[in-house]
């Protein structure tokens, strides 16, 4: 009985190790490093607040400005309204703004939408596209050029000297 206890204690032993191999050497091999300045912005396709689904390479050629944000943080909705702005002022030029928010409940998300009169597309997260952005800190702002490639990265609030500049070089405009 003894004997066959050690056996069945090595076995279990073993399965274990095993099972934290695997899953140590899956999570080192698939783990991708966050896009930076010039690196590819990775491609994600999220549900919108409209029922639409929104796919960042249907924006291919376009400048787009993607904003990390939730309604729990008092500077994403404090920089709310100057994206709103700087969106109404360079969409006949394309700007495309995408705001991603971050575990917000839906009906939260809408009336927040509502009451600051949002026009740009809100899209609904669940970390996953976050993670894969490597986002730890809200607001996170990704400016992204019509060739997909990262231009510029803002985070933190942003006041309007940052946007401004930001949207310079996505452009590629002095001030």
């Amino acid at each position: 009985m003894k004997k066959h206890r050690k056996w069945f204690q090595s076995v279990i032993l073993f399965g274990l190790a095993t099972v934290a191999a695997v899953t140590l050497i899956g999570g080192i091999v698939s783990k991708q490093d966050p896009p930076g300045v010039g690196d590819p912005a990775p491609d994600f396709v999220l549900p919108g607040l409209d029922g639409g689904e929104f796919r960042l390479s249907d924006y291919r050629g376009r400048p787009v400005l993607i904003n990390f944000w939730g309604t729990y943080c008092p500077p994403c909705v404090a920089e709310m309204p100057l994206i709103q702005q700087y969106y109404d002022m360079h969409r006949e030029q394309g700007l495309v703004v995408l705001g991603v928010n971050e575990n917000d409940p839906v009906v939260t998300a809408r009336a927040f939408v509502r009451q600051l009169g949002l026009s740009f597309p809100i899209l609904m997260d669940r970390d996953r596209v976050r993670k894969a952005y490597g986002v730890t800190a809200y607001p996170t702002t990704f400016f992204v050029g019509g060739d997909g490639r990262v231009v510029a990265i803002e985070e933190g609030e942003m006041n309007e000297n940052d946007l401004r500049g930001a949207l310079s070089l996505l452009f590629g405009t002095d001030g």
